[in-house]
């Protein structure tokens, strides 16, 4: 009997653990947060806003 009460005992601290430690995963009532670009060149809008400075600052080469 004690060695069922404390196979509970380490269940339920290891579920805890788990939720107090574990991964983060978003529910229905917490948006999962944006996660930054490793590096500029992996983030599509910097590409996006640099293709729009290089086109202003060249002139168009359909002329």
């Amino acid at each position: 009997m004690i060695y069922v009460l404390a196979a509970i005992g380490a269940l339920t601290i290891a579920v805890l653990m788990w939720k107090a430690f574990g991964p983060v995963s978003a529910g229905p009532d917490r948006p999962r947060p944006r996660q930054a670009p490793i590096a500029p060149d992996d983030d599509p809008e910097f590409l996006r806003r640099l293709d729009e400075q290089r086109r202003k600052s060249r002139p168009s080469e359909d002329d």
